[in-house]
């Protein structure tokens, strides 16, 4: 049995095949899954690009001297893969392996297209040599591991599962408490249905544990499912309640990577950043943008989820 690596330091004993270590990361990156036994080293995601020091210290440090071989993204999202580029520096030859429907955006890097520069947030280039196909499979510590497509959050993301153990990494399709905000909807492009084909997906896969892309494993899928599809549901019958959490969730990402800023600075940035304009525009056309920011920020306060203190917006 190995270890799931917890933010506060402390190892987690999880029902984890030999050779299989998480680090679950705070919310600014997500999790990383590191295989480590017999055969190729390989880790799926790998977290923020200001935690990508921390990303390659846990590697090194569970790698103990042998070389990563194989570095996978289950999509192409910031907090997924804004370790790439340092885990390619600290090891060159590394073999990367992403989803195929972006790969010509990051092989002539588009920041736009790859939703770096719409969302506000940094990924440092990175290269890839070859892609994950949904319908493929890959070996990772000696077992094979199915690789499905799961749009939904992100159109191109996928999944891993390997069926013998009945393990999922499910990446940002299913957490424990729902999922991943749906980007195309923001976009003005139907994709909820997506989000409930890709859940069904999963049921169907049934697996045993799942290790999601943000908080902890877990074996209750079951319930996972339904508070997921409630989730879903909701969303369907309000758009603009999605929207509106998917503004909270950037402007709270952005407050996990600043810590602290100025409100003034934090709203401005904010208000000439494409997706929030985006949001405003297409849900809450009309509403003055000072006025809808601050409602966005006084719903984060009330949640717990920030303080305002002297002009000053601080992460909780």
């Amino acid at each position: 049995m190995t270890a799931v690596w917890h933010p506060s330091g402390m190892a987690l004993p999880h029902a984890l095949p030999d050779g299989i270590t998480v680090f679950e990361r705070g919310w600014l990156s997500a999790n990383n899954v590191l295989f480590h036994g017999p055969g190729p080293t390989a880790l799926v995601d790998s977290g923020y690009a200001t935690h990508a020091p921390q990303t390659v210290a846990l590697v090194r440090q569970a790698l103990d001297g042998r070389p990563l071989d194989l570095l996978l993204n289950t999509h192409l999202h910031s907090d997924h893969c804004g370790g790439n580029a340092a885990l390619q520096a600290e090891y060159p030859d590394v073999v990367t392996s992403i989803p195929p429907g972006l790969a010509q955006q990051v092989r002539h890097w588009d920041p736009v297209a790859l939703t770096y520069q719409p969302t506000g947030q940094y990924c440092p280039r990175f290269r890839a040599d070859r892609l994950l196909m949904p319908g493929a499979e890959v070996v990772l510590g000696q077992r094979t591991w199915e690789v499905h497509g799961a749009p939904g959050h992100d159109q191109h993301s996928i999944v891993l599962f390997e069926p013998h153990e009945g393990i999922l990494i499910s990446a940002d399709a299913l957490w424990a408490n729902g999922f991943g905000v749906v980007f195309q909807e923001l976009e003005g492009q139907h994709a909820f249905e997506e989000v409930g084909a890709t859940l069904d997906l999963i049921e169907a896969l049934r697996p045993r544990l799942v290790i999601p892309g943000h908080g902890g494993l877990f074996t209750d899928v079951a319930g996972a499912l339904r508070s997921a599809r409630r989730r879903l549901q909701g969303f369907v019958q309000d758009p603009a309640r999605h929207a509106s959490h998917a503004a909270k969730v950037l402007l709270k990402f952005k407050l996990l990577e600043l810590q602290r800023v100025p409100y003034r600075d934090l709203e401005q940035w904010a208000l000439a950043t494409a997706y929030f304009s985006l949001i405003l525009d297409r849900h809450f056309h009309g509403q003055e943008p000072a006025t809808w920011f601050r409602g966005l920020v006084d719903d984060l306060v009330a949640a717990g989820a920030v303080a305002l203190a002297n002009g000053e917006l601080i992460n909780v």
